[in-house]
């Protein structure tokens, strides 16, 4: 037979085993339920470049000689980084220049103003690099990038990072009348959020591009960029 001590400890480690279970329950339910935060990006729009231009009219706030993206949804007025990017595939040989990322953009505050950065390379046969290029790459903040496969062809390849800002305007009011890209190109501007959550929970990080509260549709006049039409085909 068990002595009263020998049950009383049975007892004690049966109870003792069920209030761990328990606990072990309760915390993976609290653990499911459990508020937590993440930063999640955020699409605002994504649009496709139909033609590059400058404003037809003086604008408030922008430049005189600022470079308009106009897209299908909205135009993407370049305030800074738009002379550079046009200097670039005017005085390149485009059939030597590469972009091989589309045009995306981060608005932080989804307040109309975006900022990113384009990069384009620019590849040539070494013996063909004369003394202006060199000095125009270096005028143009570029860096030296070679890949295997461009020193095996005796190639040199040329990086350029354009910082571009700018705003954001409603579509061209004469969109159908631009000389259009052969091919249209995308763009993108994005944003991120702070967001609480628990594990059941699903976010929906849908949410619409604000455009600035003076933005109104303008006219925009085609730049005759050839260059554009090889370089984003």
């Amino acid at each position: 037979m068990f002595s009263n001590k020998k049950i009383r400890m049975g007892l004690v480690a049966t109870l003792a085993s069920t209030l761990l279970a328990g606990c072990a329950t309760s915390t993976l339910i609290n653990k499911g339920n459990q508020t937590s935060s993440r930063t999640t990006k955020v699409t605002l729009v994504e649009d496709k470049v139909i033609a590059f231009g400058k404003p037809a009219q003086t604008l408030q706030g922008i430049p005189a000689h600022s470079l308009v993206i106009a897209g299908q949804k909205n135009s993407y007025i370049l305030t800074e980084g738009g002379g550079q990017f046009v200097t670039l595939i005017s005085k390149l040989d485009p059939a030597n220049i590469q972009i091989t990322q589309s045009l995306n953009f981060f608005s932080a505050k989804n307040d109309g103003y975006f900022s990113g950065t384009l990069p384009l390379s620019y590849v040539k046969l070494k013996e063909d690099l004369t003394k202006q290029d060199l000095e125009f790459f270096i005028a143009n903040g570029a860096e030296e990038c070679s890949s295997s496969s461009d020193t095996r062809m005796n190639a040199q390849r040329f990086c350029f990072k354009i910082k571009l800002v700018g705003v954001v305007f409603p579509a061209a009011n004469n969109l159908a009348a631009l000389q259009a890209l052969s091919k249209p190109y995308s763009v993108s501007i994005y944003t991120e959020k702070q967001e609480s959550y628990t594990a059941k929970s699903r976010l929906n990080p849908l949410e619409r591009l604000v455009l600035l509260p003076f933005a109104v549709a303008i006219d925009v006049v085609s730049l005759p960029f050839q260059a554009a039409d090889k370089i984003f085909d």
